[in-house]
């Protein structure tokens, strides 16, 4: 049996031209200056106006679409209101922007948005020296913390401030769009409280970050919460999914092609993060240090600009391990973490 997505559209649209997939939803691409080059929004029809789901990042390319796209759709009806899947930059890059240009309402989770207006605040000063701490007991060296230390705050360079006003979101919401229901599901790990959409109706899931057809999402420990357990959180939500879709939902992910086959995806994301579980677990016979984890979670190395996203997945991975009681962590004298198998 071929467990493997099914893609339904092939092509994606041209950057900034809706293309659409079911009645009233609607597909538009957006650039972005990475490795992974493009961010999937969506565009939810009604009568009365429209609904847009995430933004893209706070560039110029992408303003320019913006700014030739919202006269089209507001032509004959207004842009309601914005939705925020989660927090990351490329989500919401240009929420506070687009809100102001179009009149609409912005609609988040608590969580999301909060972390957004922290990650504001942080912009403006230095890096504390709790953060500091947190990658030096990961096993960074002076060169590596002098990197984190330059780099602290980008978060406020990647978007256009945050909306001072939001209507939240909550999970199991349920709201009327083109007289059809839609129904919010949280999922947690990737990000505090990512907030997907579910049309039963249609068929269809928005999935943001939450679950995507080919790569599988960041899931990171972070300074602000330094005792996580963002990887079972992941893990919980995946099975939360797959309990809760139908086997032929259609999902709208934000980055790849609109693609069938949640479940068996659903499945292999969870495979695929139990194997690096036991996989760190074999190799921690031996004391290791977070940075030690590298070779064994990752295919290639690990430069400067991906040091936090490496480091806050292999601490996830230590720390669902410890939760698990199979993994034990001393601080050494100079302030190093040693993680070692029960």
């Amino acid at each position: 049996m071929n467990n493997s997505p099914k893609y339904p559209f092939s092509n994606p649209p041209e950057q900034g031209q809706p293309q659409q997939v079911a009645d009233g939803v609607y597909w538009l691409r957006m650039p972005l200056p990475f490795r992974l080059d493009h961010i999937n929004l969506w565009l939810l029809e009604e009568d009365d106006g429209w609904t847009i789901v995430d933004t893209g990042l706070a560039s110029d390319d992408t303003t320019e679409l913006w700014l030739k796209l919202c006269p089209m759709l507001s032509e004959e009806k207004p842009i309601k209101r914005l939705i925020g899947t989660h927090m990351h930059p490329d989500h919401i890059g240009l929420a506070a922007w687009l809100c102001k240009h179009s009149g609409a309402e912005f609609w988040m989770s608590r969580g999301e948005y909060m972390h957004c207006r922290i990650l504001l605040e942080d912009s403006t000063r230095q890096a504390p020296d709790e953060a500091v701490n947190f990658y030096h007991a990961a096993g960074f060296n002076d060169e590596q913390l002098n990197y984190y230390r330059s780099k602290f705050g980008a978060f406020g360079n990647m978007i256009r401030g945050m909306p001072s006003i939001y209507h939240r979101l909550r999970d199991g919401q349920i709201f009327t769009i083109n007289n059809r229901e839609w129904h919010i599901v949280m999922g947690e790990g990737h990000s505090p409280e990512h907030a997907c959409l579910h049309c039963p109706e249609l068929g269809l899931l928005i999935s943001g970050d939450q679950l995507l057809p080919t790569i599988s999402s960041n899931v990171s420990v972070w300074p602000i919460e330094p005792a996580g357990n963002p990887l079972q959180d992941w893990i919980d939500s995946c099975h939360k999914l797959r309990n809760l879709l139908p086997e032929d939902t259609l999902v709208l992910p934000s980055h790849g092609l609109p693609f069938t086959g949640a479940l068996p995806r659903l499945q292999s994301l969870i495979n695929e993060h139990e194997r690096d579980l036991q996989t760190v677990l074999d190799n921690c016979g031996e004391a290791k240090r977070v940075v030690d984890l590298f070779p064994l979670i990752f295919k290639s190395s690990i430069p400067h600009s991906m040091l936090t996203l490496a480091t806050g997945e292999s601490y996830a991975n230590l720390h669902c391990l410890m939760a698990r009681g199979q993994i034990k962590m001393e601080k050494d004298a100079d302030g190093v973490n040693w993680y070692r198998r029960s």
